[in-house]
């Protein structure tokens, strides 16, 4: 994960370009993945950690009713999580998670792996689902940060 991250930074200061970050089950590993390498902060700008419903709304303004009706891990969810999140951080990219890394708290229909990923780089917008089987809480939390690494170094190289 670490020469991952020292290449997206690398790659962002290059390209000049900013990003921030609303995480929910990962619970700011991704922030502080990119924070530990040096010269981060010239493309850092904001990671949330929005852990609970009430955060999704208070801070991210989130609709309580998109949440009631859809659950907090849902594409709904983390669509209106990135783009509420590029509203307040105003980054050239914006990147929201909402999952369930387990252990416990997964369903039939939500299992325990199950992992949005929202992306905004301009106008254009990916949620991506995702659903890393079989590992445990740290593993799916790893992965989860290694699917963002990929999914900007894809939009930054091609041009997303």
């Amino acid at each position: 994960m670490k020469k991952f991250s020292q290449k997206i930074v690398k790659l962002l200061i290059k390209k000049k370009l900013k990003v921030s970050f609303a995480e929910s089950c990962t619970g700011g590993l991704l922030s502080s993945t990119i924070t530990s390498v040096s010269g981060s902060s010239k493309i850092f700008t904001l990671g949330l950690i929005t852990y609970s419903n009430q955060s999704k709304v208070k801070i991210l303004n989130v609709p309580k009713k998109i949440i009631k009706k859809n659950g907090a891990v849902s594409y709904e969810t983390c669509l209106s999580m990135v783009k509420n999140l590029d509203k307040i951080s105003k980054t050239n990219i914006s990147i929201s998670i909402t999952g369930i890394a387990g252990p416990k708290g997964g369903s039939k229909s939500k299992p325990v792996g199950l992992v949005y990923i929202g992306f905004k780089k301009g106008k254009k917008i990916l949620v991506k689902r995702c659903f890393f089987r079989g590992k445990d809480r740290l593993s799916i939390q790893r992965s989860t940060v290694n699917e963002v690494f990929k999914i900007i170094l894809k939009s930054v190289k091609t041009q997303f």
